[in-house]
Parts: structure tokens; sequence; C-alpha cells
């Protein structure tokens, strides 16, 4: 078999010069001020808006083995934990670097591999003291204040709050109004189970301090109106909200089983006294700096809590969340909607008027609705998805006799609103609409189970299958109404919103006026619900803002300094003592100033440093100061209690009185430190590349063939 073979040549390894410069396309997704990028696609000329690791990843020309790696990386840490990959995409790109100036003094691999993966394990026993549960984050966030923006450190000097304050940097959120965004809960729960969505919806923060007011029913006589000239709240930040379209009386909904007037009401005196049902400043200690979607979860928190009182879950339930982009809208309508709210056409949307106050009688579909649709067995392989399976997915050219017979099945049932998991036949589509029949396509298998739970329906894989057991019944459908109780048409697209009595399921609309920005914002959702559901799975957090990464690197300059290995690893163990002695520096600092730029590069995105060189001093003086404390993780404790851990560092926007602390995921954290060291380890094991096929003769004549062996 005709091959080329390259050296990946040890001192200037080239394995790692790819990863390094793969991954420090990523570096300024790192910090609360992320900066976003444009992707282009030349063939289309289409664009649209990335702010994460993994869309960067998606986009980026992954040929060479190295990127194919960093990818697999990349997609195994978001299928796992939906965050830290832009820690692990800059961890990549500053240990590769590392890891090459070590090859470049010579340090042999295994020394590196050993002491490497050993500093690392080390790091993370370490910052384990840093650990916070809980009750105590919502305890010590829900008894912050608002207090000066100087204070006096133990040193005497004066300083402003550092990196774990991201919101004190983001000059555009300095002018929000109080009375700028309660969410507009357009809509609420059908009546139909104990745990009514009415008893507690969350208007999410106005601003950044102010609180989440409880939104009750306006015949809830339990709780006090809120008077016409605002709220005052909270033991936290107190705000007044006035003049707020969110608190007016929306117009009363024809359906029946709807909640139509919407007063706002402050809740009784058992209620969290922070208006934020015990999640909303976890929320946002998690959102590092995101502001929508604080706001979605504050009311997606506040129903799943109600629920889950009387299901005794604490944990956030992802399966009975769902998204939709409603494009052409000011962000400020998005918002948070019982029930599934998806997009259809206008003629989808003629048959939703027609069922205005009906209830419906549903029909799931767990497949696709097609004439070529083949059951793929029950038994289904992990890691595969059927893209195609036939040419022509819409089924343009199904028999007559096929969609009669399908036809006449449905109406014989009197169904009138069927959900399929897969894609829909055109001509059973527009027969359906015909006989006023909804048909929706392409509905997650969450969606089918939830609608299954609150209907009585059993999914079928094919229409024949169906019986009178399998049609559920109680279903509603409506056009989706905005904050303002307006129904929205967009032309192409409308908005809809499809429910059932006691329905578990929620839809957190996105709206955005920028089609390239939809994307962006449902990532953004998505990682924050993810956070907060880490967050209460494990039941901990890390205080952030660098303070765990300014721990970690504090600890490892200190067992580099040490004259004894950091551990008891077999292979270093069996090196020559003298030989150990002269490396093992120099393979700690090279992990520790991972950490350092990471800190560094931080500093810089959140224009607290002017280049890495100040950044880099500023974080010098900052481990002078854990040292002398005498406890660096007291040190970092004490200063993440007091609402910021870089302290000292210049602030740019001197103005901010807002103190809020960060919090990040435990497991998410350290996973991707991991991931992050393995992949830069694995590659530096690698010492040759050997080409195959059809590129091996492009190779023959490129500029770059005298690197190659052609066999």
């Amino acid at each position: 078999l005709p091959m080329a073979f390259r050296d990946v040549n040890a001192r200037r390894h080239i394995g790692l010069q790819q990863l390094s410069s793969l991954a420090s396309t990523g570096r300024t997704f790192l910090g609360p001020m992320k900066s976003h990028k444009f992707i282009v696609d030349e063939s289309t000329n289409q664009s649209t808006l990335i702010c994460s690791a993994v869309r960067l990843i998606e986009s980026l020309d992954l040929t060479s083995a190295a990127g194919q790696l960093l990818n697999e990386t990349i997609q195994a840490q978001n299928k796992e934990f939906k965050t830290g990959m832009s820690t692990l995409l800059f961890l990549v790109e500053a240990w590769s670097n590392a890891v090459v100036e070590c090859l470049q003094q010579n340090v042999p691999v295994p020394a590196i591999v050993s002491v490497m993966s050993e500093g690392l394990n080390s790091c993370c026993e370490r910052v384990q003291c840093l650990q916070i549960p809980i009750h105590d984050v919502k305890k010590e966030l829900c008894s912050g204040r608002v207090r000066p923006k100087a204070f006096e450190s133990k040193t005497g000097q004066v300083g402003r709050d550092g990196l774990t304050n991201p919101w004190s940097s983001l000059c555009f959120q300095r002018d929000i109004s109080a009375t700028e965004e309660a969410i507009p809960i357009n809509s609420c729960s059908h009546q139909g189970d104990d745990c009514n969505f009415n008893k507690c919806l969350v208007s999410p923060l106005a601003g950044f301090g102010s609180v989440a007011s409880l939104v009750k029913a306006a015949g809830d006589k339990s709780s006090s109106a809120l008077s016409g000239s605002g709220v005052t709240a909270s033991s936290c930040i107190t705000r007044r909200l006035t003049h707020s379209r969110h608190f007016s009386t929306l117009g009363k909904s024809r359906f029946p089983g709807q909640q139509g007037n919407f007063q706002g009401y402050l809740s009784g005196p058992s209620a969290d006294p922070c208006g934020c049902c015990g999640l909303g400043h976890l929320a946002m200690a998690l959102s590092h700096g995101n502001q929508t979607s604080v706001k979605l979860l504050q009311s997606i928190a506040a129903y799943q809590q109600e629920r889950a009182e009387c299901s005794g879950s604490s944990l956030i339930n992802i399966a009975e969340i769902v998204t939709c982009c409603v494009l052409g809208l000011p962000e400020s309508y998005s918002c948070v909607s019982p029930g599934f709210v998806t997009l259809v056409s206008p003629e989808q949307a003629t048959v939703i008027r027609h069922f205005a106050d009906k209830p419906l009688r549903i029909l799931l579909v767990d497949g696709d609705l097609t004439e070529q649709y083949r059951h793929l067995g029950f038994n289904r392989p992990r890691n595969v998805r059927t893209i195609l399976e036939h040419p022509n997915p819409q089924g343009g050219r199904a028999g007559d006799a096929w969609l009669s017979r399908m036809s006449d099945i449905l109406m014989s049932f009197e169904v009138n609103l069927v959900l399929v998991k897969g894609s829909v036949c055109e001509n059973f589509l527009e027969r359906c609409l015909a006989s006023r029949i909804l048909v929706i396509g392409c509905v997650a298998r969450d969606v089918l189970c939830a609608f299954g739970a609150a209907t009585g329906a059993r999914a079928v894989t094919y229409l024949s299958q169906l019986n009178a057991s399998s049609v559920g019944s109680g279903a509603w459908a409506e056009l989706w109404k905005a904050g303002d109780g307006r129904a929205v048409d967009l032309g192409e697209l409308v908005p809809a919103r499809i429910g059932a009595g006691g329905i578990a399921l929620l839809t957190a609309v996105l709206a955005t006026a920028l089609p390239s920005k939809a994307q962006l914002l449902e990532d953004q959702f998505w990682t924050m619900l993810y956070r907060l559901h880490h967050a209460l799975k494990d039941g901990k957090v890390f205080p952030g803002g660098g303070a765990v990464e300014l721990l970690c690197l504090s600890h490892i300059q200190a067992l580099a300094e040490q004259p004894e290995r950091p551990g008891s690893d077999k292979a270093v163990r069996e090196l020559p003592g003298p030989w150990l002695a002269e490396y093992r520096s120099i393979v700690l600092q090279a992990l520790a100033s991972g950490w350092k730029r990471y800190l560094s590069v931080v500093l810089c995105n959140t224009a607290r440093a002017g280049s890495e060189l100040e950044a880099g001093a500023a974080v010098d003086h900052l481990l002078q100061k854990a040292a002398a404390y005498g406890s660096p993780s007291a040190y970092i404790l004490e200063e993440f209690r007091r609402g910021g851990v870089l302290r000292g560092v210049s602030d740019p926007f001197p103005d901010q009185v807002i103190d809020l602390k960060v919090c990040d995921n435990i497991a998410a954290k350290t996973e991707a430190w991991r991931r992050a060291l393995d992949l830069v380890l694995l590659v530096l094991q690698t010492d040759a590349e050997i080409i195959t096929g059809p590129r091996r003769n492009q190779l023959l004549n490129s500029p770059v063939s005298s690197e190659f062996m052609f066999l």
C-alpha cells in the first residue's frame, strides 16, 4: 500500500504545534466578556455567530490527526457536561506550548508524562478543600449586600473586585434600568395537576441585583397586590419596579383552561425572602454574566421546584425542558411558556385558529410518517443516528392508496393532532391540513413522552398500529402570544403553543431579531441550564472567577520548589535521582504556566490588564499575598466571601457597585483539566504520522514533500 511517512520531530513536535494552533483560536472565549466570532461558509456565503468552543471546532478544518483528536475531546466534554469546553480548549493550547518548551530543553518524554500527570492529580486533590455545599452557597449569596466598590485589604491597600465579579466588567450592563425586565411569562398552566403552575411563577431579575418577584394569579387572595408605585423587595438589594408592562393585566384567554388575567403579587411571609425560590442567586452565580439565561432559568426553577415538592426531587429535570427560537422579535420577548412551543406554517396556523376552545384528540408517532419508513428494531445501536434513510425524505412520491388509507385511519379515530418524532410526507401533510388535522414533525422524544403522560396517548411506530387506547385526549393548541398578550405572526413561520392539562413540559422561547444569533442564544441557554443541573447533582460548587486556578498555580509552584517528588509514580521512581531532580522542577513549572496563562488571559479579556505581561505581574503579586496569608486556600475562600479573589487588579469600570459572586461546576471543571492534559500527553507520545490513500499523491507534489518519506 503506497503511503507517506513523517517523523513528528520531538524538538518541535508537529502534533503539539497543530494542537496549539487550533486551540489558540478559542482564546477569546475565556472569561465573562467573551468575544464572538463570525463563521462564514464560502460555498453558500452564509454566516453564523458563535461564542463557544464546540461551534468553533465544528467550523474549523480538522483534517489533521491532532485536529480530529481535539474535536473528539471537545465533543466528549460537551456530551457529558455541556460546559467547560472553553477551559479545555485553552489549556490544550497552554500545555501544548509548555510541553514543547520542555522538549526544547531536552526533557525526556517519560518524565514529562509522569510528572505532569501526577502534578495534575495533586492539584485535583488540593482543590477539594475549596468545595462549597449548595445550601451554604445559597445562604452566602442570598445574604450578600451591595457595598462600596473600594475596600481595605489585609495589607491596608485599597483594591477593587476582581474576576469573581464578572458583571462588574460588563459596561453595557451598567445602565440597565430596574424597570426593564421582569420576564414576560406569556402563558400559564392548564389546570389538572396538584402542582399548579399558578402557585409559583418567577419574574426574573431586573438588571443585576433586583430580585425575582413571585407572580400569582389575579384571583389569589393569599398575597398582597403590588402597589401602583412599584415594589420594594429583598434583603439583598432594594429596587423599585414601576411602569412594567409585565405587571399589567393581560387579555383574558378564550380557552377555558388557560389563566388569562395576570397581576403581579408579592409572595406571602413564608416565601423565599429573596424571591428567588432558592435557586435564583445560584443561577446568577453560575451564569458567568449571561443575564438572559438567568431570567429564563429562574422561571424554570420556580415551576420545577413547585412540582418537586410533590415528587420529592430537588434536581432540575432537563427532560421536561425544550427550546424554540423565534426570529424577528427583540430579545426582551424571550420567556418561558408551559407546554410545547414550535414554529408552524401559515396553513397550519389556520388549522390552529380553528381549534380555538376545543379539546383535541392526540396521536404520537415514534418514527417517520412516510410510506417508505421502516422501523430499525428495538435494539438500536448506540451512537448511531440515521440522517436520511431514503433519498427523498419528504416522501413526495407517496402513492394515493397509502395517503387515502392513512387519512382514513386518522379520521376514523377522530384524531385532531399528530406529533411525529421524524419527518412527515409532504403530500400526507397537505391532505391532513385539508381535513383540519394538525401534524407536527421533528418532535423530540422527551416531548412525546411528556404528552403521553399528560394525555394517556401511547406512541405508535406506524399508523396501521393505531387503536382506541393509543389516542390521548385533553390536548389543546393555540397561537403563541408575546408578553403583551398579542399573537405573533412572523409571516413564513408562526409560533404555536401546544399543551395538555397537567403537562410538565416547559419551552424556553428564545427571541432574536438576528437569525445568525439564534444558535448562539440556544447554546448559551443550554450551557447555563446544565451548569445549574450539575451543581444541584453534585451538591457542591467551586468558587469561580479564577479562585480554583489560583490555588492550583500556588500549589504547583510550591511543589516545584520542594526537593521531593509530587507522587510515587513507578516510572518516575525508577529514574536516577539527580536526573529526576534536574527535570522535575522544569516540568512542574511548565504545568504551572498553563494556570498562569489562564488567569492572565482572563484578566486581559476582561480589560483588567493591558497585556499578558501586566496580567502575569498582577497574578504574581496575588500569589505573594496568598503565601503571606499562611494558607493559600484559606486566603482564597476568605477573599471569595468578601466578593473577589483576584484583588488589586485595576477595574476598567470603577462606577460599578454591584457585587455578585461567581461559581463553577466541580466535575465539569476538573474533567476539562484532565481531558486537556490527557490529549496533550497523548499527542506528545506519538512519534510519526503515516498517511495513506489519495492524499499521499497530493503530498508528493506539494511544497512540504521534503518532510515526508514516501514508501
